[in-house]
């Protein structure tokens, strides 16, 4: 872990994986659980293909070295966390990681509560030359936002926070962006913890992803 310093005095943590020379960067934006094990095995498998890696934790705000699994009362813990902390407060943090990673170009991606923070440091900074959210149930939110890079979705079908209509409305609002939803994959399909998991979706989204991230971060 790496300290970091938003702009506001705050200070946290931050994950650090890949070639600090590396000359495409990105930030992986962690889900309610925290910068946990899956989310470091995240960023360093992302970080072997070629690319500098930071993990905010962003969870610092309220509670530092928060590391959540995946059962109802983790759920309920981070739920909790994540309402505590202001949406400023968030955004601070990731612009601060994004300026910690230099002039390289870079690129913002994100799980589920991360999903759904990669759409907001593509609408509400210029920091990113790419974002990508996974599972972002928030989006549908913002989606009348317009975002200051290239993006790319990624829903399941079976989502049970997300319902096709969240999708529908996003894809009409920004019909420019590939969207991609998964048939019969429930929400975090990309978690191995998760029961939810399911690798053959969670392979080609991650594919999709690197193709995205290696046309536009150049």
């Amino acid at each position: 872990m790496m300290q970091l310093t938003a702009s506001d005095g705050h200070k946290f943590e931050a994950f650090e994986a890949g070639d600090v020379n590396a000359p495409r960067a990105l930030v992986v934006l962690q889900e309610i659980f925290g910068v946990n094990a899956h989310m470091r095995r995240v960023a360093e498998r992302l970080a072997g293909f070629g690319y500098r890696v930071l993990s905010p934790a962003l969870f610092d705000r309220v509670q530092r070295n928060a590391e959540l699994g995946y059962g109802p009362e983790d759920r309920q813990q981070g739920a909790a966390l994540r309402a505590a902390i202001p949406d400023a407060a968030v955004l601070a943090d990731i612009e601060a990681t994004a300026l910690a990673l230099g002039d390289r170009p870079t690129g913002i991606i994100g799980y589920c509560w991360g999903g759904s923070l990669a759409w907001t440091g593509a609408t509400r900074t210029h920091q990113f030359k790419a974002a990508i959210g996974w599972y972002g149930g928030l989006i549908v939110n913002t989606r009348d936002a317009a975002p200051n890079c290239p993006v790319q979705l990624h829903f399941g079908e079976l989502d049970g926070g997300i319902p096709p209509t969240d999708v529908d409305a996003i894809r009409t609002a920004h019909p420019e962006i590939p969207i991609f939803v998964y048939p019969g994959a429930g929400h975090g399909f990309g978690c191995e913890e998760r029961s939810s998991y399911s690798p053959k979706d969670a392979e080609l989204a991650e594919l999709r992803s690197l193709a995205f991230f290696a046309e536009h971060l150049r």
